[in-house]
């Protein structure tokens, strides 16, 4: 069976398919699937290629064995673990376990999977849990894993895992995501082209702008999606070219009236903490090779002078929308004010008067003339 069959719904990831076709063609004759660590940056499709295998894998009846996704950084202890997950949908019964975010797993949790996933002849482990002992049978049971963050699994465990590494999407493969996902809009030549480079490698990125397209379509009761389309939309999303975001521009500018600075500098003027910096903004900043670091500090590269350039320059070109002219403003009725005649006030009669003296000697007293 070829691994479109398998992965048809599947864009890109050639090589990662290839991989994964020979094990569910081992797995239909062994019901073995090897447990699968999948790494790859965020939104590169670990979950969805994960499910892909999951729809592949057969029970002893033929149909899809129950797929259970379970998101670490909900799992905090070795107990809950057992309590919540395994005892009550995993022992005993044809599941395949996806563990995502592995790099969230409790050290007690890590420790328990390092026995219950060690490979042996049997393909068969027990595992001893307060007054349990479940049994790990990987005829029926299947774990796959997937993680971001792959330095923050533990050796071992690693070891015990089949890597399956996504690589990010071409250009081609985000146009051709949009293209599928949409289906409010025909697209005109040339335009996917334009959207591709915003989406910054990213199929979730690529689903996402699709979404908005499809919005956008259905709001303006349109069929064509062209060039016009795709600027009216990129305003409105304030969408900069390469996908960058505002605090990314600002750290271009900032990098732009100083010849060099320091990390502390660039959270100085941003108000970032530096790990924020480094990881959220710099990192992609650099990838696009917009900005570089030295030992003399952090500095513009020439792509990301002229990045800056060309943007400045289509601020500039951009013509200013005309003022709406205003309404004229309704008459306005004015109700001739209503007087009030207050009574005048009664006299008071001074009943204790001062005697001439006595103000005199209050007035020294007060230091006056």
């Amino acid at each position: 069976m070829e691994q479109q069959n398998y992965f048809k719904d599947i864009v890109g990831q050639d090589v990662a398919k290839k991989k994964l076709t020979f094990f569910i063609k081992n797995y239909e004759a062994s019901s073995i699937l090897p447990t699968l660590m999948f790494v790859a940056p965020k939104g590169c499709g670990k979950t969805t290629v994960a499910k892909a295998v999951g729809r592949c894998l057969k029970n002893s009846e033929g149909k899809t064995k129950k797929f259970l996704e379970i998101n670490c950084s909900t799992v905090k202890s070795l107990k809950q673990f057992f309590n919540q997950i395994i005892i009550p949908h995993v022992n005993g019964q044809e599941v395949t376990v996806l563990l995502d975010e592995a790099s969230e797993l409790p050290k007690d949790v890590t420790m328990a999977l390092l026995t219950i996933l060690n490979p042996n002849p049997e393909n068969f482990t027990q595992f001893s849990y307060e007054d349990y002992v479940v049994d790990f049978d990987f005829r029926r049971i299947s774990f796959m894993m997937a993680t971001t963050e792959a330095q923050s699994i533990f050796h071992a465990l690693m070891d015990r895992c089949e890597r399956v590494d996504l690589e990010e999407y071409s250009y081609d493969d985000l146009a051709e995501i949009i293209n599928r996902v949409t289906n409010r809009a025909k697209f005109s030549e040339g335009v996917l082209e334009q959207i591709a480079p915003v989406l910054r490698g990213n199929a979730r990125a690529a689903q996402k702008m699709s979404n908005h397209i499809n919005s956008f379509m259905a709001s303006t009761k349109g069929g064509k999606f062209g060039v016009k389309e795709w600027d009216t939309l990129k305003d409105m999303l304030g969408t900069l070219p390469l996908g960058l975001s505002r605090i990314e521009l600002q750290v271009l500018r900032i990098l732009g009236e100083k010849k060099q600075c320091s990390l502390t500098y660039l959270a100085a003027k941003t108000g970032l903490t530096k790990s924020c910096l480094q990881r959220d903004f710099e990192m992609y900043l650099q990838k696009e090779n917009l900005m570089e670091i030295d030992r003399g500090g952090r500095q513009l590269t020439a792509k990301g002078q002229e990045y800056l350039k060309v943007l400045d320059e289509q601020e500039v070109a951009a013509p200013a929308a005309p003022a709406a002219p205003a309404a004229p403003a309704a008459p306005v009725k004015t109700k001739k004010p209503t007087t009030i005649t207050l009574p005048a006030p009664a006299p008071v009669k001074d009943v204790a008067p001062l005697l001439p003296e006595d103000l005199f000697e209050m007035r020294r007293n007060a230091g006056r003339n």
